[in-house]
Order: structure tokens, then sequence, then C-alpha cells
């Protein structure tokens, strides 16, 4: 399907603010971005880079008074997501380089806490996919989804205490389930058609298989193999702490309007 993505930020700053954002979502194996703009006013320089998980991430020192961030996206991105029961386990020394780093514990994802938990929950299924598939289906059945409930970065350990919880927190969960049985999983952050309310959404993949599968616990599947696509990464990382749309440094500074739109179109360039 093809997606027309937008996020507009407005801040009002006090003072020569320094920010790193990652608002641009990069071509991969599961999305193609045909087109982008990205408008910042006032116009000022901009510096981009790469980060240790391969999101493109952009440099500035915003000024004082009002200031602006306008991106907007035509991606095309699969119709629904991949689903493979019974897809192996992948024992950690066959596990590629690049994917160890998500077999540890991180700052809100304590995965050394968790092993008896997710063995528990986890009894009787195949090690692998079906183990990440029981662990989504827990977190979907065990806690309310509802967005907006809370503005703190929770970690896994706190989330495990909640009657409730937002797509972060059901993320941050799900990963140290995961990690704790030697499964790598890593969270996302970016767009999803349909979400309501509609904002920036966060879920979670997992290594299986010899490849990363999508996991999300705020939506349901269509089937056992199948599930609604329409996902947009703009960031991928070891929790929330890695995946901020934007950092600032200083006084702290939020967002004084904030607007995100996901709309389906029909072809790259209607």
């Amino acid at each position: 399907m093809w997606l027309q993505t937008s996020c507009d930020l407005l801040f009002e700053i006090a003072i020569p603010t320094p920010f790193v954002l990652m608002l641009r979502p990069r071509s991969g194996a599961l999305q193609w971005i045909a087109r982008e703009e990205y408008k910042i006013v006032p116009s000022l320089p901009v510096m981009e880079f790469t980060d240790n998980y391969g999101n493109l991430c952009q440099r500035l020192v915003a000024p004082a008074g009002n200031f602006s961030i306008s991106t907007s996206s035509r991606v095309m991105t699969a119709d629904s997501l991949d689903r493979a029961p019974g897809a192996a386990f992948v024992e950690v020394q066959n596990l590629p380089d690049a994917v160890l780093s998500y077999l540890l514990p991180s700052r809100y994802c304590e995965a050394d806490r968790f092993g008896q938990m997710a063995s528990q929950i986890t009894a009787g299924c195949l090690p692998g996919y079906d183990q990440v598939a029981a662990i989504e289906t827990w977190l979907r059945n065990t806690f309310r989804y509802e967005p907006g409930v809370s503005d703190l970065l929770l970690s896994a350990q706190e989330v495990n205490h909640q009657p409730s919880a937002v797509c972060r927190d059901l993320a941050h969960l799900g990963i140290a389930l995961c990690r704790s049985l030697c499964i790598p999983a890593r969270m996302v952050v970016g767009y999803l058609h349909d979400l309501y309310p509609m904002d920036l959404h966060a879920w979670f993949e997992a290594y299986v298989g010899g490849r990363w599968y999508t996991f999300d616990a705020t939506q349901y599947a269509l089937s056992e193999t199948s599930r609604k696509g329409g996902y947009v990464a703009l960031g991928y990382g070891r929790d929330a702490a890695d995946v901020a749309i934007f950092n600032q440094y200083g006084p702290a500074v939020f967002p004084i309007e904030q607007h995100v739109t996901v709309q389906l179109c029909d072809s790259e360039t209607d």
C-alpha cells in the first residue's frame, strides 16, 4: 500500500537550543520512501548523520522564538505483516554480529529480571517465533491499552505493575521478555495507518528464523498467519531512549503543537 505520512511540530524556544531529530524514514526491506519533504522554520544549518542503529538523524541549534518542523513522506509498505508460526529460534552463536546488542538488558528493558516469567508465559511453545507470539498475546490479554494514559517513560519492570499501558510500555515489556529467552528484540517508532487516536506509534521486532518480524500487542491479528500492515518505521533501537523523534539539550522544551497524519494513497504520485 502507498501511504502519505506527516508530522508537524511547533516549539517556543527561550534560548538557543541544540536538537537531535529522528524524523526521516529510510528505505529498506519493508518500506520504500518514494518522496520526502522536510521543512524547518526559520531556515538554519542542519547536519545529518547515521547513528549506531542505522537511523537518519539531524543536528541543529534552534534559535529563540517560534521554531517549527514539518516532515512528510510518500511510502510504499506492506498491506499485511509477515507471520511465520514455527520459525526457528536462532542460537546465539549463529546470530549476525549486528544483532547481538539486542540480546542485552538496556535502560528500559531489564531482560535479566524476566527469565522465569518469560518461561512461564511461553511454556509448551516451540522455541523462536511461537514464543514471541505467546508473549504478544499475553501482553494484549494482560494489559489495557490506553493511548495517552502516561507521558512518563516506564521500564519493563514498572510496566509489569500497571493495569494499563501505552504502546511504548507494551513494547518495553515485550522486548525484555524476549531477550530473557535469548531472542533478540528491538524497539521501533514510526507511523501506523488507521491508528486511533492518530499519533506516532511504537512496537517491537524480534529476530527469529533468520530475520526480523514485527509484533504489536496494541493491534489484533486478522488470522493466525496475517495482520494488517501500514507500518512505517522512523527509528530502531534497544528501547525508547534510542528512538526519540527529538532530543533537546538544555532547559526542557516540549512541543506546543504536534500533529501527525497517515493517509492511504492510490499510487506514488496521486
